[in-house]
């Protein structure tokens, strides 16, 4: 007999479809329907449901649904009796095949879009008529199971059901293109869906398997080489159970044509198979084509799902993360998250993670970082008893090099990801298993599944492409497989549970075993103990526009992380030193807050325009607070008095003023002060000479000179300017918030228009030129200000921007050269290549800063601070009619994509940056604390000693607090900034009965011998201690 492999592909898929499919359900009818339309926020079942005179008749093909709003459905019918004899005989086919699927359903459509998946368009939650929850509903799992046991039906057959329909729209059907979906709830729009069905029906279970069978078979007749044997036996059998099967009575021979397939089904995968670990999940994105209120919802839908798809399969082990949509589920929910904490309680459900959210790495502070681990990882323990330990990442847009330390000292010792397989083709990421090593020399064993999804359903090309697609084979033979629709919620299905046993122990597939984070990475660390070693950042060659977009989210995230810092601080002294009641319950909630907001599609700009209008007023009422909890500590610190005083947040002394202590204010006693910046012009430029840096500025604004007169040294690039404002276009092949593509380079323009340019003077002695110019639609006005005996030019630039898909940078041209420039990550820096020697040199042609960028030469270095910008691009640039090349270092101010906000930056911004003539890593460090936390002045009766002090050079304070226990234990954070070996004594002004190095949860590593009021600690390069002073019980009623 001749083979033709694709007639039978061909002819197995449209039996699949046509026949097998639809023969499924074996009777139906319909149900009555009546609905009421909510056109604002949703409301809890009670209110919800509790007038039924507001529900009116409802119909199969009505539309429902304004964007964003919530219909709520009361569905009810009865049982024919005659459909005995057909329940029957599928309960009965059920128990014979071991089946654990219903047999009696509703069937609710409530106007799906059948080719988008869950969580992207509407969605619904089903109730029992006393207002438990039966399950969530989307297009791939639209039954709702039925039985007499859970009351959803009567004893007299009678069914009452009511679904909560959330007409969420599909924004990402708008394909990159502006859209206004994304704006919020529209009660007078157009109704987006229509009602589709809801039926009782009989299920039957034979058929059900059938299409199991089928499928997974199929599918690997389609994945299999044409070569190989296994192939050639799967294109048989379909062929022949094809030919067994009655196409007019497929539920009567789907056991005959099952017959056929079961010897297939039955031969045993290859010794040599690769294994996969199939962890259940339902990546949820607590806010991103929709706000953290639907989020609340579509964790509720998952759940749900999640916790009857355990009823039915013992084996199934789901992963969770994000303790913030737990402790939504606990408000919210607590039914729910009662049968959740029992899950967790018998291995089925795994807190994963256990970080607040799944954050961005990029742009949150250490600190903040930090505060993910120990909020995430106490919840997890408060609640459940349990504490991961594994770093559980999988969608953020790149990965810090200071995490593996950070995630090592909060007791993690595992990481995964997916997200690196987003990378460009070209350079393709050489790993799936590995160790990875951060700045410090910290590794995390690591691991990135090969499936190159986290949403996967377990089919038969997702599991060959696992196998195929796995770069370790050599030596480790397992990778994770995590499957479940997610994104938008979903989770794991009846189908793909199926399909894991199908494929346990299949011929031709990979092995595929249900199991834990835990139990892979055991299993996988204990095999591979070699694993390869990347060190440094995991740069994510994609989503670099996430850097800069949403200006106002960096402004945000940047302050409240500072302001955070201080209201600890200053909390923290107030309490030490006049018994103040300590903000234990106001700073929890102040940074949980925070945490959630550094959620990988809100912090980096790419939600819809409500997520971040409401981002915004988060962050405002967040300063309102922070402000208002600093002042209480601060009039509490400063007493009554008339000596003005400045209070330094800082790590380093400022104008005379200590590290972490307050004293009376005044000009900095270094400086010269009896000296103003003089101002003069020469033909048609501005000079400005403090005697230290001599500043040319010419007619557009732009400095054409920096001398540094103490090195005699030049700091502009030959023929260039500083402080140029430069306008690209700034169009991405795709993913507009998302992403920066390298084309955008070739279109800069140079904003060089003046509409007036003026000096201003101040009292201090500073000079201002101050410069205002209009573009586009858009306008800016510079303030460029040199300070009496500074070696450093501060700048604000306000802007009015108005322009779609523009990209604005401000430029310093630098006569430095060098090979690399340094940037300040968390606890630490890092360095990047200037030049694009090779392809993964290119890729970084935009890159991610905090508070400062260095570039140097031996002996002479330029620093960059700024108060809010993350986006910078550090390039070699060519030296003008072949001289010598510089640095050129660009910082990335806004950006205008149009998906998903269509009016995504658009308003009034502000920066403020500096440039720091002769600076070291430790000037650079300095400037940017400097600039982020100014000194705050007021008046009092004197001198506010530091309660924290360190001696030697180096180590930076990164917070100073109370114990999180509420102990009152004093706890200090502190890290060595310069990459250096150094040692230091960190001095404490407090009594104290011992000390200890802690970890991140605050738990003891090590007990401090003879350790008063003062320890010497060793700090390796990077490396973070944190200390917690012991104070007994002595201030018990100062905590509250």
């Amino acid at each position: 007999m001749h083979s033709d492999p694709q007639r039978v592909i061909d002819r197995a898929a449209r039996i699949l479809r046509e026949r097998i499919r639809p023969a499924v359900e074996v009777v139906t009818t319909p149900l009555s329907i009546t609905i009421r339309d909510l056109p604002g926020e949703p409301e809890p079942f009670g209110a919800a449901t509790g007038s039924v005179e507001e529900f009116r008749p409802a119909y199969v093909g009505d539309p429902w649904g304004p964007a964003w709003t919530t219909s709520w459905l009361h569905l009810t019918g009865s049982v024919p009796g005659d459909w005995r004899r057909a329940i029957a005989a599928a309960d009965t086919a059920r128990d014979r095949l071991g089946a654990v699927g219903p047999t009696l359903v509703a069937i609710v459509d409530i106007g799906f879009e059948p080719d988008s998946g869950p969580g992207f368009q509407c969605e619904g939650l089903v109730h029992r008529a006393d207002g438990s929850i039966v399950k969530g509903i989307h297009p791939r799992s639209q039954w709702v199971p039925l039985s007499t046991d859970d009351g959803t039906v009567g004893q007299d057959a009678g069914m009452e059901l009511w679904v909560e329909a959330a007409a969420n729209p599909d924004v990402a059907a708008a394909q990159f293109r502006p859209t206004h979906l994304g704006d919020g709830i529209a009660p007078d729009g157009p109704p987006l869906y229509e009602l589709v069905r809801a039926d009782l029906a009989v299920l039957d279970p034979e058929t059900q398997a059938l299409e199991v069978d089928l499928e997974v078979l199929l599918g690997w007749a389609e994945e299999l080489p044409a070569d190989r044997p296994r192939r050639v036996r799967l294109l048989r059998a379909l062929d022949l159970a094809c030919d067994a099967l009655d196409l007019d009575d497929v539920r009567g021979t789907a056991t005959a044509a099952r017959a056929v397939l079961a010897p297939e089904l039955a031969k045993r995968a290859d010794a040599s198979a690769h294994r996969l670990a199939a962890i259940g999940h339902a990546h949820i994105d607590s806010a991103w084509l929709w706000p953290t209120r639907e989020t609340v919802r579509k964790a509720t839908r998952t759940f749900s799902n999640v916790l009857d798809l355990m009823d039915r399969y013992p084996e199934f082990r789901f992963a969770c993360s994000q303790p913030q949509q737990y402790a939504w589920i606990e408000q919210t929910h607590p039914d729910l998250f009662a049968r959740i904490t029992a899950a967790v309680a018998r291995g089925q459900w795994i807190p994963a993670g256990g970080m607040w959210v799944e954050s961005d790495t990029n742009l949150p502070g250490g600190e903040a970082l930090v505060r993910q681990m120990v909020h995430g990882k106490r919840y997890f323990a408060d609640r459940f008893g349990f504490e991961p330990e594994e770093v559980w990442l999988p969608d953020s847009f790149g990965y810090t090099a200071a995490l593996p330390q950070i995630a090592s000292l909060a007791g993690y010792r595992w990481f995964l990801t997916q997200k690196l397989s987003w990378g460009t083709p070209t350079d393709r990421f050489p790993h799936h298993t590995f160790r990875w090593q951060g700045i410090d020399g910290t590794t995390l064993f690591s691991h990135m599944p090969p499936v190159d999804s986290y949403l996967s359903e377990l089919t038969p090309r997702e599991l060959q492409h696992a196998s195929s697609n796995f770069r370790d084979h050599g030596d480790a033979t397992t990778s994770i497989v995590p499957f479940g629709h997610g994104d938008g919620g979903g989770g794991p299905t009846i189908v793909m549970m199926e399909r894991a046993r199908r494929q346990a122990d299949l011929e031709g597939s990979p092995v595929v075993e249900h199991a834990t984070p835990r139990s892979f990475f055991e299993a996988a660390e204990r095999e591979y103990p070699n694993a390869p070693t990347w060190v440094g950042e995991l740069y994510l060659e994609g989503h670099r526009g996430t850097y800069t977009s949403q200006a106002a989210m960096k402004q945000g995230n940047r302050r409240s992380e500072h302001l955070l810092r201080e209201a600890e601080l200053w909390s923290t002294t107030a309490t030490l030193r006049y018994g103040a009641p300590y903000p234990y319950d106001a700073l929890d909630r102040l940074w949980k807050t925070v945490l959630l907001h550094q959620f990988h599609d809100i912090l980096p700009g790419s939600s819809i325009g409500w997520v971040h209008r409401q981002a915004a007023e988060a962050y405002a009422a967040v300063r309102v607070e922070l402000e208002s909890v600093v002042d209480a500590a601060l009039d509490v610190l400063a007493g009554t008095g008339g000596t003005a005083l400045a209070f330094n947040a800082g790590s380093q002394e400022t104008d005379g003023v200590p590290a972490l202590g307050a004293g009376p204010t005044g000009a900095d006693p270094s400086l010269p002060s009896d000296r103003s910046v003089d101002v003069r012009q020469e033909d048609d430029a501005t000079v400005l000479d403090n005697g230290v840096l001599r500043v040319v500025v010419d007619r557009t604004g732009g400095a054409v000179s920096v001398r540094d007169l103490r090195r005699g040294r030049e700091l502009v690039a030959p023929g260039a300017r500083v402080g140029d404002l430069v306008l690209h276009q700034d169009l991405p092949n795709a993913f507009d918030a998302w992403d920066v593509d390298e084309h955008y380079l070739a279109t800069g323009r140079v904003l060089d228009d003046v509409d007036d340019l003026r000096v201003e003077r101040a009292e201090d002695g500073s000079a201002t030129i101050v410069v205002e110019r209009h573009f586009g639609r858009s306008s800016s006005v510079q303030r460029t200000t040199l300070r009496p005996g500074a070696a450093e030019i501060d700048y604000v630039t306000e802007v009015d921007w108005h322009e779609a898909e523009r990209f604005l940078k401000v430029a310093f041209p630098l006569d430095v050269r060098t090979d690399v420039s340094t940037s300040e990550i968390q606890f630490g820096h890092i360095q990047r290549p200037t030049h694009q020697n090779t392809t993964w040199d290119a890729a970084k042609f935009e890159i991610a800063a905090h508070r400062w960028v260095h570039v140097g030469e031996p002996g002479f270095g330029v620093a960059i601070a700024n108060d809010s910008t993350y986006g910078h691009d550090v390039r070699r640039r060519d030296g003008d009619d072949g001289g010598l090349p510089g640095t050129e270092v660009r910082l990335s101010l806004l950006r205008a994509p149009r998906y998903p906000d269509p009016e995504a930056d658009q308003g009034r911004h502000r920066f403020a940056y500096r440039l720091v003539s002769d600076a070291t890593i430790g000037d650079a460090v300095t400037a940017g604390h400097r600039l982020n936390l100014p000194l705050r002045e007021r008046s009092g009766a004197g001198p506010v000693d530091p309660v924290v002090r360190v001696d030697g050079v180096g180590v930076v304070v990164e917070s100073v607090k109370l114990a999180e226990d509420r102990s009152g234990d004093l706890v200090v954070r502190l890290y060595e900034s310069l990459g250096s070996r150094t040692a230091v004594t960190v001095h404490w002004d407090v009594d104290a009965t011992g000390a200890s190095v802690v970890d991140l949860l605050e738990r003891e590593l090590e007990r401090l011998a003879d350790a008063g009021r003062s320890t010497a600690l060793e700090f390796r390069p990077f490396q973070i201690i944190t200390l917690r002073i012991s104070r007994g019980a002595e201030l018990e009623e100062e905590i509250g």
